[in-house]
């Protein structure tokens, strides 16, 4: 908050921020609500300051609530100013030697002080006066002596210059011609001009709330939060390549005493400085503050005489929370499961929003964050996360967490951005991925997951590969979900985005292991690649590594030998395919070649662009095995062979001939250690069938039966153990788990527990 309540009356400050100056104006304790559109008092108000201050790109007039006149609006006022003090300064318009010129004239004077008043609280107005007194003045021309007459001619000349300076201005050529149709007294005109986005007082984040005209609905929907429901609005407009996003969030709807309540309580709040031991648990730390604020607002309204529901009061709280140890808006924004990445970039004042939906793609918002808020984003992922963002780290990387939302948020600052602090969130989803929801999503089928499912069961070496936003972490999570939960995993990353506290929930015996960021010079943080050593040390469990980006590459290649035959070793890295991986690992990271042969699998997903080249759509790209007779190039020695390859005309993931035709030596050593099957190439590949057949039967049941949630982990995780217990059953009576006897009982099953869940 700029002002106090015992601040001044129209005092003013100005902030500069990233080359942008910003002034403020104090209307606390004003009986009216400041409005350029709707008062003379006020426009004037801004243009005198405006002359006085000419570089100020942006208004914002401080009561209850902020007005915010954006520089689109202010350059508009900004030429009347400059019309003014060229007038009154360079034209010395009131002057002696000025004045003398129009001598005959009596009531010069009083008429141009009146026409530059005008000009500053109502340019319209003033246009429309000089024009009826400039042909007032004509039809005085052959009137009166010839002294009269000259300074008849002399008046008239420099009033059509004045009304020349007005008529070229912004102002008037946006309202072109209907600005003559316009009453002297109505200020109807400007409200079709002048729209401040109007925001609380105790943020300074903006909200653009008008709908962009011009623009066509497109979809609505609403997010339903605990206390509040957000509604959202998809437009498009026709000359714009992306969607606009619109929201209103509760705060911006807030009554004068709510936002009177709210602004109070964080005074009173942001007064307690948190301690960085505070936000080692930020749950909790909500949790107190949340408890605190509503109290406090409680004792408030009681003392301000404000009846407050306990909805209204929760709602409050809420808000009072996300606006003082919480991320503002960005909270808002995460709360729409339909978002997966949020990007805000430098410099944040003067650019709004972005955001990536899962349906509409990249949209723009009607949010223009604030460089306080952003400031106060840095302090707060320091604090939480123990890292440094300064000059010397002008990056930090971490994750974000409160209630149920998970994100991963990379910020970065001067020097590396020379327009200060900038942004990229990535939202997690509510729940982990599945196979069955990647096949609802067609980023992969049905054959291609009962593949992966038989070789996660198989504990083979694996990376998942891919470009930035291909779903790399996500296909690793729903790997993750294949092995069977009594197996102990042990988790290695420096950002947590994998779902382990999901999987825990439902009965993983799951350890997550931080590790530091391959960005971080130096920390508290042990280094990865210790963190990767140091799991092979806590006993007998499958590895999975978050993202594979430096040193630790190393130390995953050793965990891929000792961990071989014995348990899944898995992990993602940045590659567009399988001799991009090589490339990376051994060229960029400097695992030795011969180490490299540890990887059995490589499994690729990218985004596929569609021929308008306006959506993208996630697939899975292939699935490469990693032969081990060659010596020093996979490529050139035909190490690598393709198991499934994406077919881009029938957008479906296809097996190979080396796969259909039992040739994969990655399949064929799973088989040789299971009895009945080495040598049986129908059985393992009837196995592979039969587990894609039960992922796709979840799909369609899900479908059928209009429960959406078979397809998520909880009961993908029941799926699979009724898989396993089923087949030992089949095993005991038959032999071999073939499908004509394993899927029968368990699509039983299947239909019999979708009923009860």
């Amino acid at each position: 908050m700029i002002f106090k309540e015992k601040s001044p009356l129209y005092a003013t400050e100005i902030e500069r921020k990233a080359g942008e100056d910003v002034l403020y104006i104090n209307y606390l304790g004003a009986t009216f609500v400041p409005s350029i559109e709707d008062s003379a008092q006020v426009m004037m108000q801004v243009v005198d300051k405006l002359s006085e201050n000419p570089g100020v790109s942006r208004v914002v007039m401080v009561q209850q609530r902020n007005y915010n006149y954006s520089s689109e609006q202010v350059l508009l006022l900004a030429e009347i100013a400059r019309i003014y003090i060229y007038l009154t300064k360079q034209e010395a318009l009131l002057s002696p030697e000025k004045l003398s010129l129009f001598g005959a004239i009596p009531e010069v004077h009083g008429e141009l002080s009146f026409f530059l008043v005008e000009l500053k609280q109502d340019p319209i107005r003033c246009y429309k006066e000089l024009r009826g007194r400039i042909k007032d003045l004509r039809e005085r021309l052959d009137k009166g002596t010839i002294a009269e007459r000259t300074s008849v001619i002399n008046y008239v000349r420099f009033l059509e210059r004045f009304l020349g300076l007005i008529e070229n201005t912004k102002l008037l050529k946006s309202l072109g011609s209907s600005v003559l149709e316009y009453s002297l007294e109505s200020r109807e005109a400007y409200k079709s001009v002048f729209r401040p986005d109007i925001l609380p007082n105790f943020t300074f984040t903006r909200l653009v709330a008008q709908l962009p005209e011009g623009a066509e609905f497109i979809d609505q929907y609403e997010i339903k939060e605990e206390f509040e429901t957000i509604t959202v609005t998809i437009l498009k407009k026709s000359d714009e390549a992306k969607y606009i996003y619109h929201i209103m969030p509760p705060e911006y709807t807030l009554s004068e005493e709510h936002n009177m309540l709210v602004n109070l309580a964080r005074t009173v709040l942001t007064e307690h400085r948190p301690k960085g031991e505070e936000f080692t648990d930020p749950e909790r730390t909500r949790q107190v503050f949340f408890n605190v604020g509503r109290d406090l607002l409680s004792e408030l309204s009681l003392s301000k005489n404000i009846k407050l529901s306990n909805r209204e009061l929760n709602k409050l709280a809420k808000i009072l929370v996300r606006h003082t140890i919480g991320f503002g808006l960005v909270e808002v924004l995460l709360s729409d499961s339909r978002l997966q990445d949020i990007v805000i970039n430098a410099p944040i004042a003067k650019n709004p929003v972005f955001v990536r939906h899962e349906k509409y793609d990249e949209c723009v918002t009607n949010i223009i964050p604030s460089f306080e808020d952003a400031d106060s984003w840095a302090a707060k992922l320091r604090l939480q996360s123990g890292r440094p963002l300064d000059e010397a780290n002008p990056i930090l990387d971490t994750d974000l967490a409160f209630g149920n939302i998970k994100a991963r948020i990379a910020a970065i600052k001067e020097p590396l951005s020379p327009s200060g602090l900038a942004y990229a969130i990535r939202r997690h989803r509510d729940q982990p991925w599945t196979l069955p929801l990647f096949i609802h999503k067609k980023m992969l089928n049905s054959f291609a997951a009962g593949l992966l499912s038989f070789l996660v069961d198989g504990s083979r070496t694996l990376l998942v590969a891919g470009t930035r936003s291909s779903g790399k972490t996500s296909l690793l999570g729903a790997l993750m979900l294949e092995i069977m939960p009594k197996y102990r995993i042990i988790c290695v990353e420096d950002t947590l985005e994998l779902p382990v506290d999901a999987l825990k929930t439902i009965g993983y015996d799951i350890l997550r292991m931080k590790v530091r960021s391959a960005l971080v010079n130096s920390t508290t943080e042990v280094e990865a690649s210790e963190g990767i050593r140091t799991s092979l040390r806590l006993g007998d469990s499958a590895l999975i590594v978050g993202e594979v980006r430096s040193a630790e590459a190393k130390a995953l290649y050793e965990a891929m030998r000792v961990g071989a035959l014995a348990n899944v070793v898995a992990g993602t890295i940045h590659g567009d395919s399988a001799y991009g991986v090589f490339d990376r690992v051994v060229n960029d990271l400097g695992v030795q070649p011969t180490s490299f042969k540890a990887t059995d699998l490589i499994l690729v997903a990218n985004p596929v662009k569609t021929p308008d080249g306006m959506h993208s759509m996630k697939r899975v790209m292939a699935l490469t095995e990693v032969r081990k007779h060659w010596q020093k190039d996979p490529l050139e020695e035909r190490g690598f062979v393709d198991l499934l390859k994406y077919n881009v005309e029938t957008d479906e993931l296809e097996p190979t001939s080396e796969l259909m035709n039992g040739e994969s030596e990655i399949i064929k050593g799973i088989a040789g250690n299971v009895k009945g099957w080495a040598g049986n190439w129908d059985a393992v590949y009837d196995n592979i069938i039969l587990r894609g057949k039960i992922k796709q039967e979840i799909v369609d049941a899900a479908e059928k039966l209009g429960k959406p949630e078979l397809m998520e982990a909880p009961f993908n995780s029941l799926s699979n153990l009724a898989f396993h217990r089923i087949s030992e059953i089949i095993i005991r009576e038959k032999g071999l788990p073939w499908s004509e006897f394993v899927f029968p009982v368990w699509k039983n099953w299947l239909y019999e527990t979708a009923g009860r869940f």
